[in-house]
């Protein structure tokens, strides 16, 4: 070759099928885009026949090259040896026994086109059964750096530019079966752009024994996929301990809040009471008791924002509750939520605000230390919560904006769901976020203006999200806060036309979410061929909890 290729896919080898590894090469040798060279580390496999299988195919295409190992040494060891190889502008992961889409290599050409900072590129994928049925589509976010130290979310098909990846070292020892995501971290933590291509362009094998087949194969690999986490914790200089999720694969991030840190709780109420679960409760009186159960964190204040007709009965239990934390302010103009919130928190004096409604009941213990603290990270503008109806099903879990509407896209959910591909227990980025749960730095709600109060019921938190996004700034759900939310109980739902289209007059109809894909997304669609393994006449199948959020009554649910 008289010149460096744009692509050199690095593919470690050990033992595999012989005829699963032909279906590997066919899937390579038939992309459309030729721009290519191809390195395959034999990792002293025992089985003479795969070393002479990639040598005949390298025979008769300079573009494919065998380092052969002296010694076993792992994927780390035999990778690296790839990457040192490596003479193209970028380099292709592919592991030896899955498959590229004939359009893998053309579609990263397209966009590295497009963008000539990007270091870092990642597809959708699916899984492939020993039959050739295709299934487990995984429709990705765009970059989600939240969503990656919970999940190794990237993974297939990673593209990465060849430098940047030779500069934060390559692989590293000790991270054997989680070494690609605590490479994509470190990747993520240097590249000037990253690019999700929302295209599936890798067929995942599910073969006995792998992690694509059954996630509890490798336990070794979620320990060090949790070391891999902690470490990126620890580089940026966040405080957060790193635990195990409740599925392998999955990790939870526990932040520590600076006990200095001064929370202002704002809730707004009109001290109205209601039946819950069969007995009567004062709403804001509960809220606040609740609010104060399960948090630590002593450097807070809760401001009520109270109507005229809030009986002073109320006023008095929450003295009772809340003490010296009670920041009463009342309100005498007319309903306006948006007016209500503003109040509030211009009264309150802490450097962080907290947004709560009255018609709520925390349930997770340090809630609102998980809430507030990923604020410290300067591009985090805004956080949300998990919610939860009376009947344990999901109400919240982040907002979706597509389709021309404001969504909550896992509503309804059972509570014990993890969601689609785990998106309700781990943490991750958002488009916005109900304002029901949600927390601000002061300085941010300052910068953007607060809640608009030319939306005084309905969407004043989407408008709220909008404007964070706007900013430049992140909004993340966190999916350890969790809260039941008693909507509706505080007053009667109406969501108007003109509230609707004074949203989307400011900021356009919503389309595509980046952060969720379209509900269509998730059916079953034609399996796309994939070199020998493929069959014709497939359907991939559904992953699990199918995203709902569809319907009318999740289009209405938006208001605060």
């Amino acid at each position: 070759m008289s010149s460096a290729p744009l692509f050199s896919i690095v593919t470690p080898v050990y033992e595999p099928p012989v005829d699963v590894l032909a279906d590997t090469i066919a899937s390579v040798l038939a992309q459309d885009h030729e721009d290519w060279e191809w390195i395959l580390v034999d990792d002293c496999s025992p089985t003479e026949a795969v070393r002479e299988l990639i040598r005949e195919h390298a025979a008769r295409d300079p573009r494919i090259r065998l380092v052969e190992r002296e010694t076993n040494g792992h994927i780390v060891a035999a990778s690296n040896d790839g990457i040192e190889a490596a003479r193209g502008t970028f380099i292709v992961l592919l592991d030896h026994d899955d498959l590229l889409t004939a359009d893998a290599l053309s579609a990263n050409a397209r966009r590295i086109k497009c963008f000539d900072d990007v270091d870092y590129l990642y597809s959708d994928e699916d899984k492939v059964d020993d039959a050739g049925e295709l299934y487990d589509e995984f429709r990705k976010p765009d970059w989600s750096p939240e969503r990656l130290r919970g999940q190794m979310y990237t993974s297939h098909l990673s593209v990465m530019r060849t430098e940047v990846v030779r500069r934060v070292g390559g692989f590293r020892e000790g991270y054997d079966g989680s070494q690609d995501h605590d490479l994509a971290l470190r990747v993520g933590e240097v590249a000037r752009r990253v690019v999700h291509i929302p295209e599936v362009l890798y067929h995942w094998r599910a073969v006995v024994g792998s992690a694509s087949a059954d996630i509890n194969a490798k336990p070794y690999a979620t320990i060090a996929g949790a070391k891999a986490v902690q470490d990126h914790l620890d580089r940026l200089e966040i405080p957060a301990e790193v635990g195990q999720g409740p599925v392998p694969g999955h990790y939870q991030v526990r932040r520590r809040l600076d006990p200095g840190v001064k929370v202002s709780v704002v809730i707004p109420t009109i001290g109205q009471s209601d039946l819950i679960w069969g007995a009567r409760r004062v709403m804001v009186v509960e809220a606040v008791r609740s609010l104060l159960a399960r948090t630590r964190h002593g450097n807070l204040e809760v401001v009520v924002v109270y109507d005229v007709p809030t009986p002073e009965s109320v006023l008095d239990e929450l003295r009772e509750v809340a003490g010296d934390k009670l920041v009463l302010e009342r309100f005498t103009r007319p309903f306006n939520y948006s007016e209500k919130m503003n109040v509030g928190c211009l009264r309150a004096t802490g450097d962080r605000l907290v947004f709560l409604n009255d018609d709520v009941e925390v349930i997770s213990e340090g809630w609102l230390e998980q809430l507030v603290a990923p604020l410290d990270e300067p591009d985090v503008g805004l956080t949300g919560a998990r919610l939860y109806f009376s009947d344990d099903t999901v109400q919240h879990a982040g907002h979706a904006y597509m389709a021309g509407h404001y969504l909550h896209p896992y509503r309804d959910l059972p509570r014990a769901s993890y969601g689609p591909f785990g998106a309700l227990i781990i943490n991750r980025e958002a488009s916005g976020v109900t304002a029901a749960c949600a927390a601000m730095r002061r300085d941010t709600f300052l910068a953007i203006g607060g809640f608009s109060e030319v939306l005084p019921a309905n969407f004043n938190d989407v408008d709220l999200c909008y404007k964070v996004r706007g900013a430049g700034l992140r909004i993340v759900y966190v999916a350890g806060v969790e809260l039941y939310h008693f909507e509706s109980r505080s007053r009667e739902r109406a969501v108007h036309d003109w509230e609707r289209d004074l949203v989307r007059g400011r900021w356009g109809v919503p389309q595509d979410d980046p952060y969720v894909p379209q509900a269509d997304r998730y059916e079953g669609r034609p399996a796309r061929r994939a070199g020998k393994a493929a069959a014709k006449g497939k359907t991939q199948g559904k992953p699990q909890g199918k995203a709902r959020g569809t319907g009318k009554a999740a289009r209405s649910g938006i208001a605060s």
